[in-house]
């Protein structure tokens, strides 16, 4: 608890009386207003409903939550805290876990991470877990509007320098735990603005800019230096950095798209979402007056069903498709994206057509999309994935009328970093194999996020930034790459 920081007048409850209260909704615009709008869908809680849903944790004496989170936040010490109005000793608890906690507490799959965990969600009315997310936000919004209630508590340096490679979670996270410990941390982004996938491929709608522009300030008042416009593999080699660091991270992400290979991807008004997305996030095409254009589909079709498709179909409504539809080839049971992305799209009227597979890109004369054809599909036999094979229906062939089509079905490595570094291990997918500390092929050189794992999510990058920061650390300290 932190010294002199003003408590609540707390009501005393006993466990029935928290079984009681109804999970809180969190406040968020309009559908109708913000389909037309890129500003924040989720408002934020206020105080009186942070307060009301914190105390609906139980203090678990086994918390499960702890378990169901990549980075291992202490969320019932967090809540406990808010719970007692001491917002100070909450928010510095929540950093001392998590260096990006109002990107978490907005991108986050909790449903099926750390509240899908919450006994409080299997059991009681209706059985809802805590909304460890929206707790999370409220407490880090807190924090960055209270940078001056924020503990310090700057480590002796080490005399040692790390490499981090990408600014996306896994980069950032990683450096925000390697500066703690006291290690001398320079940051390489590709881009004119660091923030990797959080800034280029997630929509201000979801994850405002300025937001991910705190965190990054609060890693750099810590002591990280970030370099822009580098990109490593042109500008500098990983042997090169090795030769200049005492350790190095690789986190770069996954970002080279992947396409259908059917006949017409390359008709024009045919994007890859991670272009589509870029252009707006980044390059603020959404903006006429913006130097970077996107094309503004009358009818966009986006094929694919995780967040990234969700993102791009939601994008497309807002710069004024009159319709925008999902294409996946399986059924609603089946879709990866976030629950909360997917009633928020529902809710702006985003049109989804399941069981659904594109087999070409139709165009006119002036090689210009004018449809998808598509197939319409059953599920069979589970593949290898665990979730059922979809499985075409004859004679279901069909056209659906569009102007534009944004590819979302994931990302691949980018062999460019990798081809500069013949002594570094990749798998026949290009993805750089590490051993169960985090390290590569290539000693002092660590790698994590989609990288190593594949298209994924922020947090399982952000884990694995946070788990190989504390393995360099012991390797840096001489204890080989033992965590």
């Amino acid at each position: 608890m932190t010294g002199g920081a003003p408590l609540r007048e707390r009501p005393q409850l006993g466990k029935k009386d928290r079984m009681a209260i109804d999970r809180q909704a969190m406040p968020e615009q309009e559908a109708e207003l913000r389909s037309h709008n890129f500003r924040e869908v989720n408002l934020g809680l206020t105080e009186q409903i942070a307060f009301l849903e914190a105390e609906r944790c139980l203090q678990c004496k086994k918390p499960t939550c702890i378990d169901g989170c990549p980075v291992r936040v202490n969320i019932p010490r967090f809540i406990e805290l808010l719970a007692q109005g001491d917002m100070a000793g909450a928010a510095n608890s929540l950093l001392d876990d998590n260096a990006l906690p109002c990107v978490t507490g907005r991108v986050c799959p909790q449903e099926t991470q750390c509240e899908g965990e919450c006994l409080r969600g299997k059991s009681g009315k209706h059985g809802l877990p805590v909304a460890i997310g929206h707790l999370e936000r409220y407490v880090a919004d807190w924090a960055n509007a209270h940078p001056d209630e924020i503990a310090r508590h700057p480590a002796a340096p080490s005399g040692r320098k790390v490499a981090i490679i990408g600014s996306g979670p896994a980069g950032l996270t990683a450096a925000g735990e390697l500066v703690k410990a006291g290690h001398e941390v320079t940051v390489f982004e590709a881009f004119h603005a660091p923030g990797g996938v959080l800034l280029y491929g997630i929509p201000e709608f979801r994850l405002p800019k300025d937001i991910v522009q705190q965190e990054v300030d609060r890693l750099v008042a810590q002591g990280v230096r970030i370099e822009l416009n580098t990109i490593i593999g042109k500008t500098y080699t990983i042997p090169e950095l090795r030769r200049l660091f005492d350790a190095v991270f690789i986190g770069v992400g996954a970002g080279l798209p992947v396409f259908m290979d059917v006949p017409g991807e390359n008709l024009k008004g045919v994007y890859s979402a991670n272009e589509y997305l870029t252009r707006v996030n980044l390059m603020g095409a959404w903006n006429s007056d913006a130097d970077t254009p996107v094309l503004h589909g009358e009818r966009v079709a986006v094929v694919g069903g995780g967040n990234v498709a969700l993102d791009a179909v939601r994008t497309a409504k807002r710069l004024g498709a009159a319709e925008a539809t999902i294409v996946y080839r399986r059924s609603r049971n089946e879709l990866p994206a976030r629950a909360e992305e997917v009633h928020h799209a529902q809710q702006e009227r985003i049109r989804f057509e399941f069981l659904v597979a594109p087999l070409e890109v139709l165009g006119d004369a002036q090689n210009w999309v004018t449809g998808l054809r598509c197939q319409r599909m059953e599920l069979g036999e589970p593949d290898d994935s665990g979730r059922r094979r979809p499985v075409p229906i004859p004679g279901s062939e069909f056209v659906l009328p569009c102007d534009q089509v944004v590819v979302a079905i994931g990302t691949r490595s980018n062999p460019l970093l990798t081809s500069t570094a013949p002594d570094l291990k990749i798998n026949p997918w290009g993805y750089i194999e590490i051993d169960q500390n985090g390290m590569t092929s290539m000693p002092g050189v660590f790698a994590g996020g989609d990288i190593v794992r594949g298209a994924a999510t922020v947090i399982l990058a952000m884990g694995d930034g946070k788990r190989a920061a504390h393995a360099i650390h012991a390797y840096l300290n001489g204890g080989g790459a033992a965590a």
